[in-house]
């Protein structure tokens, strides 16, 4: 029989890919690989680097670096690791191991000079040590041993927390892993450069201090590392030596953000775009390329990545390098970012003659600019003969003779093209075809080879970079015209046409934008829009756009919104010029007004309908607008613009969703004028999200195979009973999720009701409640619903009923008693291994009984999951770890001693019994390194837990009492990790 991979299997195989592009790994053999080197180097259990191998690399790789000064300059990077911030002290540090350390040396002379030590070796590769090591375990304020740290001359630069799916585990529980760890131990990750999380089918990894939402995949490989197996792939092409130094060096900026500064490191769609550019500058052969990349995938990085690395590496010698946009909005957007991020050799051209005069100077630098300015600017102006353009949105920068001015300007540059949405020829009148604008020989558009670099809608969506967007077609909506009014006014005008003469002028003569402004039809599209709006958009927290072909139209669809829903919900954009009639005019908004209007709608804040024209359509990223209500004909690019605006995601946002008033959709083919793939992931029908949800209804609902569908008590057991353990346990919780998102997008449909879907959603909801409340220890686990599920819940589902059924467990002696009336083993062994587990997490460094009774509940836990034992076997030997862990704390009381003594006392008395005379001894002992510890070790500031004066006054503390006053040396000598241990005890147990 084969059995799925444990967390100690991913571990193996991942150090065995690590192996093969040329780590030097340690725990292939199945021991805790971080001992071997521990040893190797002489590692104390609360340091994080391998300073003596760092010491050993940083005299090889520095000629003023000696085995006589080596020592001095260790020590100033010891304090350098020092910081209250996770994200200050990275940054910081970041700066060290890429431009190097000041050090302070003397010459032979006598006289002291200042050179620069550099940590890490970029130029040669070869010259620095890499050790991919298991289990590496760090002891300071708390303990943490991340599944497997990646160091670079013995600094960990990668720490990796990997899962099991066969153990219930996958990649989003390793994120929550490594999350803890960044706020428990903060300094193991001063110096480090991503996070990876992964379990057996998937990796995802993201920028040190990153947010969970920030958690990617990393989906492409150059052909070396290219693979079937996508893990395998992802670890060998992100992780190999020669990538994560690029990385490191090349690819690495810090954001000043409201929130808390940010530390970013690329997409893999970024890097190789990024790469891909570099290698054509470097070659000199051709001089552009198409950058086409799906909106929400990030192109402004990816620009600025490419120019931060043309300016400071070796493609060109002195480049100056141009980004260029379309508006000034997206101007100030980009000048925004530039001023938040850590480049230093930019600058904007503030108007024309200043564009002209940077042109003509030709300073290596970046230049920021719209290509209005390059109207007036003269010919062959260009002073640098290397220099390199780059275009945002390509696809609007050759209208008119805009593009040529650029080109007669620039005459010889590199010019790259930027778009999520390129433009063919005939798309619009003023516009040139992108791919062949930015296509050279050899990328023929034709041909199909048609960009330098592509990241598509599907891989996009793929990725969860961008969601899934539906469209619902409601363009032939029943409406009345008053025939005989426009018999009326038309009889005036033509009376010599006959009455089908007429009805065939109105056919040849209203337009799509006269239809929308006919009174009936607006009527009648508020009406749905409204209704549409309060079913499906609202409940959630979602908010809407309505997008009109002309001002009028807008205003009317404004004024009967907000006659409908008050005027702090909708707002209406448009610009407005005093001839609009009163109409228009009672809309008008100056700019400053709009962009708080703008601001607000991304925000919790009303409004929550947007009506616009032109505006919003292009570069507005708001998370929060989920459905667009489309009554302007758009098509191709412009189409594909408006659909982007929908699909950004956040959480609980399933999908973006288009409802078509004008049958844009009703032939897909003509409205996207793109290849088949990028038609097909663009925007689908939404009959089709209702097939997805009675597939993964059917899905879910079948892990429940057998068990009646009905609210008794012994089908709710039976059935959380059946996800107690793996494989159904997380088959249960992924699926169930899955079903939620897709629910709540297409509730309410009577199609529902009619197949019976909406009876099994809510038993599965009711199983789901019940799940939660033996799992989560959370008293309330239906408040976590979304807002239709939580509804079905409230009507459909007797909370108290499943509160006395499930009641929550809490460990403690009184619970003990509660959770015997649980008539069911399985559910019961979930009770008691969830709430020990919570009980154990916090305390594990406060004692040692506590850390030995956390691995055995782990054990016991994944013996149960595994099979290897029963139900009632786990529950009894889950209740003896908890009647035990009861013990620890009872009898400190007895002895009369607080938490921090009795850990020292349990420690001297069971962990190293043989080192001291008596328990009367250790008690003595025990109570003196508490004494000492509170009057000499000042704890009163902020980080004292990390401070290396604290940690070495501490240290002082036991040498005087072990040594000095019990003379008990031997505890030192004998034990590698005593020290560590004794002081752990003194920082968790007075935190």
């Amino acid at each position: 029989m084969t059995t799925a991979p444990t967390e100690e299997g991913v571990e193996h195989s991942l150090l065995s890919w690590l192996n093969t592009v040329g780590w030097d790994t340690y725990g292939q053999d199945g021991d805790r690989g971080a001992s071997a080197l521990d040893a190797a180097y002489d590692r104390q259990s609360h340091e994080i680097v391998y300073w003596d191998l760092l010491a050993e690399q940083v005299i090889a790789l520095n000629k003023d670096v000696t085995e006589e000064n080596v020592e001095k300059f260790i020590s100033s990077l010891k304090r350098d690791l020092d910081s209250e911030s996770l994200i200050d002290g990275n940054r910081a540090f970041y700066q060290l191991l890429t431009k190097g350390k000041t050090f302070s040396v003397r010459r032979p002379d006598g006289v002291a000079k200042t050179v620069y030590v550099d940590l890490i070796d970029y130029k040669n590769p070869e010259n620095n040590t890499f050790h991919a090591v298991n289990q590496f375990s760090v002891s300071r304020e708390t303990t943490i041993r991340p599944d497997m740290n990646l160091f670079v001359n013995g600094i960990p630069l990668v720490t990796m927390e990997l899962k099991s799916r066969a153990q219930d585990n996958d990649w989003h529980d390793a994120v929550s892993d490594l999350l803890a760890y960044q706020e428990g131990v903060p300094r193991l990750f001063a110096p480090g450069l991503f996070n990876v999380a992964a379990d057996t089918m998937e990796l995802r990894y993201s920028a040190v201090g990153a947010p969970r939402e920030f958690y990617e995949p990393w989906n492409d490989a150059p052909e070396q590392y290219a693979d079937d197996n996508e893990m395998r792939q992802a670890v060998k092409a992100l992780c190999n030596p020669g990538s994560l130094l690029d990385l490191l060096k090349n690819f690495v900026f810090y954001e000043r953000r409201a929130g808390g500064d940010a530390k970013i490191v690329p997409r893999y769609m970024q890097y190789y775009a990024v790469n891909a550019i570099l290698d054509r500058v470097g070659e000199g052969e051709d001089k552009t390329g198409l950058i086409w990349h799906t909106q929400g995938s990030g192109k402004s990085f990816t620009m600025l990545y490419a120019a931060e690395n043309l300016l400071s590496r070796d493609m060109a010698d002195n480049p100056q390098v141009f980004i260029i946009v379309d508006t000034d909005k997206l101007n100030s957007q980009m000048r925004d970012q530039l001023a938040n991020l850590s480049l230093e050799r930019w600058t904007e051209a503030t108007g024309i003659d200043h564009l002209e005069e940077l042109i003509e100077e030709g300073q290596s630098e970046l230049v920021l600019t719209t290509i209005q300015k390059f109207q007036d600017v003269e010919p062959d102006a260009q002073g640098n003969d290397e220099v390199i353009v780059m275009s945002d949105e390509a696809h609007r920068f050759m209208e008119a003779d805009l593009g040529s001015r650029l080109d007669n300007a620039l005459p010889d540059c590199y010019h790259f093209g930027f778009t999520g949405t390129p433009v063919r020829e005939g798309e619009t009148q003023k516009a040139r075809n992108t791919f062949r604008e930015f296509s050279p020989d050899g990328e023929d558009y034709r041909t199909g080879e048609r960009y330098l670099h592509q990241y598509t809608v599907k891989e996009g969506i793929e990725d969860g970079l961008i969601l899934p967007v539906y469209f619902t077609l409601r363009h032939e909506m029943e409406w009345k015209i008053d025939e005989a009014g426009l018999d009326d006014e038309f009889d005036q005008e033509f009376r010599g046409l006959t009455k089908d003469e007429k009805r065939e002028f109105i056919r040849e003569a209203v337009n799509t934008t006269t239809l929308a402004e006919i009174e009936p039809r607006v009527d009648k599209a508020v009406e749905e829009i409204d209704q549409h709006y309060d079913e499906h958009v609202s409940p959630n927290g979602w908010k809407g756009m309505v997008v009109t072909p002309s001002r009028r139209s807008a205003a009317m669809y404004g004024k009967r919104l907000t006659d409908r829903r008050g005027e702090d919900e909708v707002e209406v954009l448009y610009t407005t010029t005093n001839d609009d009639p009163d109409l228009i005019q009672q809309f008008h908004t100056d700019p400053d007004e709009r962009d708080s209007i703008i601001k607000s709608f991304k925000e919790d804040e009303d409004p929550k309908l947007l009506v616009v024209h032109n505006m919003l359509l292009t570069g507005f990223d708001a998370p929060v607008l989920k459905t667009i209500y489309l009554d302007r004909n758009l098509k191709n690019h412009t189409l594909m613009q408006a659909i982007a605006r929908t699909n950004r995601p956040a959480e609980g946002k399933g999908n973006g969703e288009i409802v078509d008033f004008q049958g844009v959709f009703e032939n897909i083919d003509e409205a996207l004028d793109y290849d088949d793939e990028t038609k097909a992931y663009a925007a689908r029908d939404k009959s089709e999200l209702f097939e997805d949800l009675k597939d993964q209804l059917e899905t879910v609902i079948g892990i429940f195979e057998a068990i009646p569908k009905n609210d008794t008590q012994e089908a709710a057991y039976e059935a959380v009973e059946r996800v107690s353990t793996h494989p159904e346990r997380r088959q249960f919780k992924q699926g169930f999720r899955r079903l939620q998102s897709l629910y709540e997008s297409v509730a309410p449909d009577k199609r529902l009701i009619e197949s019976g879907i909406e009876d099994d959603y809510k038993w599965l909801s009711r199983v789901h409640v019940a799940f939660k409340r033996t799992t989560s220890g959370d008293d309330d686990p239906e408040e976590d619903m979304r807002e239709k599920t939580r509804e079905i819940i409230s009507e459909n589902v007797e909370i108290g009923e499943i509160k006395r059924d499930f009641p929550t467990y809490k460990l403690g002696e009184e619970y003990l008693e509660d959770v015997e009336g649980l008539d069911n083993p399985g559910v019961k062994a979930s009770q008691i291994a969830h709430a020990t587990r919570e009980h154990l997490h916090p305390r594990e460094n406060q004692n040692p009984r506590y850390k030995r009774l956390s691995e055995r509940v782990t054990d016991i836990v994944e013996r149960w999951q595994g099979d290897e034992i029963g139900d009632p076997e786990a529950v009894e030997a889950l209740k003896t770890v908890e009647e035990e862990l009861l013990d620890v704390e009872a009898e400190a009381d007895e002895k009369g001693m607080k938490d921090t003594e009795f850990a020292i006392y349990t420690h001297l008395t069971e962990e190293t019994p043989e080192a001291i005379e008596s328990e009367e001894q250790a008690e003595a002992v025990a109570g003196e390194i508490v004494t000492q510890f509170r009057d000499r070790v000042d704890r009163g500031y902020h980080g004292w837990k990390t401070n290396q004066q604290t940690i070495a006054e501490i240290e002082r503390v036991l040498l005087d009492v072990l040594v000095k006053q019990y003379d008990l040396g031997r505890l030192i000598q004998d034990d590698d990790d005593f020290i560590d241990a004794i002081r752990n005890y003194l920082i968790a147990n007075n935190g």
